[in-house]
């Protein structure tokens, strides 16, 4: 199955069957918390509650992995992604009524952050469950 990405500058097409079925279960894990939760609830008590089904279903992940942010050669700071999945797919979550570019952005940027082909935007918030895959522009060319 072929993913794009389209913004002002670019389109990406990728194909990768194994993050493709990984994400496919990732989404199906996070429908499965939001068809128990419903909307409502802060981020956190999605994060660990997709934790719990994401255990359930055997699938590997570290919550709130730091990244180290650098501007020219200093440390400015930290970012935490919520869940890193497979050691292969970056996943933002988010518990807000709609999703606005910032978000989108920052799930990119964590892609790009981590150095990973893909990621994937979760949105409990809303009324129905939104995701949004993102791609690593740097890596896909």
């Amino acid at each position: 199955m072929y993913y794009s990405d389209s913004d002002a500058n670019s389109t990406i097409e990728v194909w990768d069957e194994d993050i493709d079925n990984l994400t496919f279960q990732v989404i199906g894990c996070a429908m499965k918390v939001r068809n128990v939760l419903g909307n409502g609830y802060q981020e956190v008590i999605y994060q660990r509650a997709l934790a719990i089904e994401l255990e359930a279903c055997m699938i590997s992940f570290e919550r709130e992995k730091e990244q180290e942010v650098y501007y020219l050669d200093s440390l400015v700071g930290v970012r935490r992604a919520d869940f890193i999945v497979n050691e292969e797919l970056v996943v933002e979550l988010k518990a807000v009524i709609r999703l606005e570019d910032v978000h989108l952005a920052q799930a990119k940027n964590y892609t790009v952050a981590y150095g990973f082909a893909n990621g994937l935007l979760i949105n409990f918030g809303s009324n129905r469950l939104e995701f949004k895959r993102v791609f690593n522009q740097h890596l896909n060319p």
